[in-house]
């Protein structure tokens, strides 16, 4: 949202701009990863709380700086919390959740993401009243400490996953741990590959969009700044149905089948929208669908990945997943920067989003089908036997 701004008044150009988003993109999957290795032996809840406070520090330190290279630095270290926060996040919340009710809690859960992308954009113009533009942009990033008080919040109410306390105990009377690399083996390549395929299709399409949504109808359709809010307004009103709709179809259709189907239709409304001369009422109702529909199909990662691995290396191989996901999904913002050099902006952003829906379908082909599955059970790697019916019911 302040890449307008960055760009005016910090001489930031557009390939640069990308460059920022991609360095935080990498740092959530380097991040992710490393904190669910962690989780996985030192419990979901804590490792929770260090990650909050990760992104809080280098949220402030955002604030600080005064240049391109300082503000790459600090976000690509920012995004080292994110992406652990997110991923141990997700594997919290899938283990607390009865296995017929896991999709749409999951993923309804991460609609918070569109109450904290409503509350910056409810706040940019307020922060932009009381402050000129060289110093309001850094009062956004100090806003960013706020979440540091959900720490104190999970240290009284938030206990610790009981099926991780139950593998917990089982390692400290002398079962074996496994290596983090467990992953990479036969039993679990399938799912690790194919779980990665689908991420990076389904992040890099986000990434390409919501990093350039903002400078594209700014730039690109001349919208005011008033204006711009509103359009970004109608896209969070989306991102937060998105999940709760995606969630009830993954839970009814399962998980393979939900992605096909979201990737479909948001390449349909994303090829309209960017690629297809429509006026400024339709360009909203698009926004709307294309909100919802993102946030829906990114949301039923978290919980897809809980089940395609035994609780030992769960938060590992959810969090190299998503993160790696967002990982080689980061690089498309950047790419979307160079591309819009030698064309129009929303063509390239268009482009790119087309080509990571296409990633994802074929990833959701390869995914092992394991709705509902009993995460209690220490080898669901392979498809059950018979249809995914018989965990939904």
């Amino acid at each position: 949202m302040l890449a307008p701004v960055l760009i005016v008044f910090l001489g930031i150009s557009k390939t640069e701009v990308g460059m920022l988003a991609t360095a935080g993109l990498v740092g959530n999957a380097v991040g992710g990863w490393i904190a669910g290795i962690v989780a996985d032996r030192f419990g979901r809840v804590a490792v929770l709380k260090v990650t909050i406070l990760w992104v809080v520090a280098f949220s402030l330190l955002a604030a600080a700086t005064s240049g391109f290279h300082e503000l790459i630095a600090v976000r690509a270290l920012q995004g080292l919390g994110y992406g652990g926060e997110a991923a141990v996040g997700g594997v919290l919340i899938s283990e607390a959740v009865r296995p017929y009710l896991r999709g749409r809690v999951a993923a309804s859960v991460q609609s918070g993401f569109a109450v904290g992308y409503a509350l910056s954009t409810a706040l940019m113009p307020i922060v932009f009243i009381f402050f000129p533009e060289t110093i309001g942009w850094r009062v956004m990033f100090v806003i960013g400490v706020v979440p540091a008080f959900l720490v104190l919040m999970i240290r009284q109410s938030v206990p610790e996953s009981r099926i991780f306390e139950v593998a917990a105990n089982a390692r400290r009377i002398g079962k074996k741990g496994e290596p983090f690399w467990v992953i990479f083996r036969p039993a679990q390549l399938r799912a690790t590959l194919a779980g990665l395929l689908l991420a990076s299709g389904v992040f890099g399409a986000g990434f390409g969009m919501s990093a350039w949504l903002p400078t594209y109808l700014r730039m690109e359709l001349h919208l005011a700044a008033a204006s711009m809010a509103g359009y970004l307004a109608m896209g969070i009103a989306g991102s937060l149905i998105g999940p709760f709709v995606g969630g009830f179809i993954s839970d009814k259709i399962g998980r393979r089948a939900n992605f096909i189907l979201f990737a479909v239709c948001e390449a349909v409304v994303v090829g309209v929208l960017l690629l297809v001369p429509v006026g400024a009422k339709a360009t909203v109702v698009l926004i709307f669908i294309h909100g919802a529909l993102q946030s829906g199909f990114a949301a039923g990662l978290a919980p897809t990945f809980a089940e395609l691995f035994p609780t030992h290396v769960r938060a590992n191989g959810s969090g190299f997943c998503i993160t790696g996901g967002r990982g080689f999904g980061s690089i498309v913002p950047a790419a979307v920067g160079m591309f819009s050099v030698a064309m129009p902006l929303g063509r390239a952003m268009g482009m790119a989003a087309l080509s990571a829906f296409a990633a994802a379908i074929v990833a959701a082909l390869l995914l092992p089908e394991r709705s509902g599955a009993d995460l209690d059970a220490d080898n669901p790697t392979e498809d059950p036997a018979g249809s995914d019916v018989e965990f939904s019911h």
